[in-house]
């Protein structure tokens, strides 16, 4: 068999070759994996919102969306509404996100029907290991920075900057973020009456499988 000759031509065909290889198999393994992630990601998502709004027994019956300009960057907030097995309002539950010290702080807040703080999660952040990561545990019930119960209709801030919450140990930004974040979710939150919600695809929230 005669050898391929070494040129620019054959090169060329042959880093094709590799490329157009490489991309189905990289389209193959995207399409085989695309719904196990978007699987974990509702449940993700389910569980998140039973933590934040401190009960297993509830259903999201309603969605929105608000959407807010924060210095020019596009801000999307999303509501859901919940309910127990007898149909009473809990409150709902707020994805807000906002710029930390590393990049994006994506978080997730519950608030009863009167607007109190029922618990919170993050869902995303690029914080600092070991200090502005320490949000995740730092604002929760019982902790320096307790923020459960309140109600951010004053909004909630630092003690160093006249407020009532401490913030996390050398991650006085972060806590700032933190805190703006949640301030944002509560006005998102308050500009969404309950009888304006429109009626989207519902959150499972059961662990039963169909």
């Amino acid at each position: 068999m005669e050898k391929l000759k070494s040129s620019m031509t054959n090169m060329v065909l042959v880093l094709t070759g590799v490329a157009v290889i490489t991309g189905c198999i990289l389209a193959y393994v995207n399409h085989i994996t695309s719904g196990p992630i978007e699987v974990q990601k509702a449940k993700t998502l389910a569980d998140g919102i039973k933590s934040v709004m401190g009960s297993d027994e509830l259903s999201v019956s309603k969605t929105d969306t608000v959407k807010q300009d924060e210095n020019g960057k596009e801000l999307t907030y999303v509501i859901y509404q919940t309910q127990d097995g007898q149909k009473k309002d809990l409150g709902a539950a707020v994805e807000s996100t906002t710029s930390g010290f590393g990049g994006d702080l994506k978080i997730l807040v519950g608030f009863d029907p009167e607007g109190k703080i029922l618990g919170y999660t993050l869902l995303e952040h690029a914080e600092t290991p070991g200090l502005g990561a320490k949000a995740d545990k730092w604002f929760q019930k019982g902790e320096k920075g307790d923020i459960i119960g309140k109600s951010p209709e004053k909004q909630l801030t630092v003690s160093k900057d006249g407020g009532e919450v401490d913030a996390i140990t050398a991650s006085t930004i972060t806590s700032r973020a933190f805190l703006k974040a949640v301030n944002n979710a509560y006005a998102a939150f308050k500009a969404t009456p309950i009888d304006e919600v429109e009626k989207t695809d519902s959150v499972q929230l059961n662990d039963k499988e169909e």
